[in-house]
């Protein structure tokens, strides 16, 4: 059993007990101490500039060639608060319960209500770091709904809140590096994770640009390397998200925490073609105004125009009348795939379904519209050549984030002393489905107001200890190993590229274990990836050399950790038999096709221990126990 170190007390008053009893360490001291923060998106940017302001010693790599291109700048709907401006009934306890129920039950009570608690903290910070979050014509901040919530918390800059939110982050960290607080480590990959005695010590990285291989020692690590999407080749996540970092700490003793969790957003770009590296995300505040439809009759192919209003099929609208097009983003998905698959889709493809602003524009006019969602519908144009203020966008889910990572405690350390992990990187806060506008909530919230505590607490109790280990066997073991591994991919030229080995695992994940999963089907792909690992490992062409700038050599690693860990995301959804939130289990529903869960068998956090490539990982479970919540079977009519 894992020990998920959560305070005593009521619910509402553990992280403020917690913070009380937690060790300080002396501002003096602080000095004394190097932490290495891996990753700089809003989680780790936020978390690098604040534990610099505070006094420790940071440094902090990317594998970009600047902060500002982490993937956190590409979130566009907006960041959830419980300040409850509309006055619409909003509270920090409500916005707990929303994250739990979305979640269908599955995340940790305590974690799920701190990030409430500091989720007003947030906006405070960010509005005096000049995020221009939209207003309305008082002046006073303006909110806007999202999936899962019948109150009006999201605050919003139009369609571009990550951007504007990461830099903001970014600023507050390049004030930093400035003063020399901040060591930036920018083209740098994090290959290996340096962990001696069981306790982390450090990374391994590779400089990008000369191919050089590099230790560094620290008193703690925080990884802030986000999600593992791209697992699925087509998401909605940057080319150049991975799982590798995470991986490779999974690798060396850190347990990974329910990995077959993992989102589909039903608001994105539908596929166009084989040629296609990733999809496009249309922000699901798009569902505050658009509705979802579909023609009533299968096969309908007449343009949207020309199909009669008693011959749409508002399903959303339909089925949960409470909720409408607002309800969670994997019940949304679920239904469009469902229309689709009974001959009732759109577009050239069958597989979409329309997001009509029809209604919307004639009651508002088309400059709301404009104002609100502007340079997303100029998006959606730019790709598809047509004009959604006369004509419906077309829609269908794609793969977007991961709730599965790896395992943390309440301090957000892993099972292994001294790593700390943080945002979308661990499991924490958002169970089998998140909240939309809740990822950039959760990262500047782990960053900003609850890392600063926790890493502080464990720092306490551990003295100084770099120089200790500077020159420690370990990391010579670990730049022997990432050398032989380079050094392996760049002499078997083979016949296939990375890509297409990628494509492939990609699209065998998405039919075994995509929006519905089901026995038979995990079972064939887990025949079926290591045929394709050990073809790899074979088959693979590597160009230039590594010592040098080589993005093929880059992607190449990234997707040899790819190819190792969708044995274990297929390995979880096989072992999960329920379904719940974004895992669905085609021979777990209930009548109405809804996900059925079984909390007296599954209500437990599976977090998994790595055996070696190509054997069966050790199950370890944390059991999740609610003291304000009742369970129940999510309904959203």
């Amino acid at each position: 059993m894992l020990d998920s170190k959560i305070p005593q007390g009521p619910l509402k008053d553990k992280w403020t007990n917690f913070k009380f009893n937690a060790k300080l360490v002396n501002p003096a001291n602080k000095r004394k101490y190097k932490i290495l923060v891996v990753g700089t998106g809003l989680a780790g940017g936020s978390a690098a500039a604040s534990l610099s302001e505070l006094g420790y010693q940071v440094e902090s790599f990317c594998f970009q060639d600047s902060p500002r291109r982490a993937h956190s700048i590409a979130a566009q709907g907006g960041i959830n608060a419980a300040k409850n401006y509309p006055n619409d009934g909003d509270s920090v306890k409500r916005l707990f319960y929303d994250t739990i129920k979305g979640g269908d039950f599955r995340s940790r009570e305590a974690n799920v209500y701190r990030l409430a608690e500091v989720s007003n903290c947030i906006i405070d910070q960010c509005v005096a770091q000049g995020v221009p979050f939209a207003r309305e014509y008082s002046g006073y901040l303006d909110n806007r709904s999202f999936g899962g919530a019948q109150v009006s918390r999201t605050f919003y800059a139009r369609g571009q809140t990550g951007q504007q939110l990461l830099l903001g982050a970014y600023q507050a960290m390049m004030k930093e590096v400035s003063k020399g607080s901040i060591k930036l480590h920018p083209r740098t990959e994090m290959l290996d994770l340096v962990v001696i005695d069981g306790v982390a010590r450090g990374i391994v990285v590779r400089n990008l640009l000369t191919g050089q291989i590099e230790p560094y020692v620290g008193d703690a690590v925080v990884l802030a390397t986000g999600g593992y999407g791209n697992v699925f080749y087509l998401s909605t996540n940057a080319k150049g998200s991975n799982v590798t970092a995470s991986w490779r700490a999974h690798k060396k003793g850190a347990f990974f925490a329910n990995p077959c969790y993992t989102q589909i957003h039903p608001t994105c770009i539908p596929v166009h073609g084989d040629y296609q590296s990733k999809l496009t995300l249309m922000s699901e505040s798009l569902r505050n105004d658009g509705r979802v439809w579909v023609p009533k009759n299968p096969g309908d192919k007449r343009p949207p125009q020309q199909i009669p209003e008693g011959e749409r099929d508002y399903f959303l609208e339909r089925k949960y009348p409470a909720f409408g097009n607002l309800v969670p983003r994997d019940i949304a998905s679920r239904n469009a795939k469902e229309q689709c698959d009974a001959g009732r889709g759109v577009g050239p493809t069958g597989q979409a379904v329309y997001l009509d602003f029809a209604d919307a524009i004639k009651r508002t006019g088309p400059e709301l519209i404009k104002e609100r969602y502007g340079n997303l519908i100029d998006m959606y144009q730019k790709i598809v050549d047509e004009n959604p203020y006369k004509t419906p966008m077309m829609i269908y889910p794609a793969v977007h984030y991961a709730m599965g990572g790896l395992w943390v405690d309440y301090t957000l350390m892993s099972n292994l002393p001294g790593l700390f992990v943080i945002g979308e990187a661990n499991f924490s806060d958002h169970g089998a489905n998140r909240l939309g506008a809740s990822a950039l909530m959760q990262g500047l919230g782990d960053g900003y107001f609850v890392l600063p505590y926790t890493i502080g607490d464990y720092l306490a109790k551990n003295k100084p200890a770099q120089a200790k280990f500077k020159d420690h066997a370990e990391f010579k073991k670990s730049e022997v190993d990432i050398k032989n591994n380079i050094n392996k991919l760049l002499s078997i030229k083979g016949k296939r590229t990375v890509d297409d080995f990628h494509r492939q695992l990609g699209k065998l994940l998405w039919d075994k274990c995509g929006m519905a999963r089901n026995e038979a089907g995990l079972k064939e792909a887990l025949k079926q990836i290591p045929q394709i690992r050990e073809e790899f490992w074979k088959n693979v062409n590597v160009l230039g050399s590594g010592q040098e700038l080589n993005q093929a050599l880059e992607r190449a690693g990234r997707v040899g950790d790819f190819l190792e860990f969708a044995d274990l995301l297929v390995t979880d959804a096989l072992h999960r038999a329920e379904s719940c939130g974004g895992h669905f289990r085609e021979e777990y529903q209930t009548p109405e096709g809804e996900a059925l869960r079984r909390d007296d068998v599954f209500s437990y956090v599976a977090a998994w221990q790595f055996n070696g490539v190509g054997q069966n990982p050790t199950l370890h479970k944390e059991e999740l126990k609610f003291e304000e919540v009742h369970l129940a079977q999510r309904s959203y009519k």
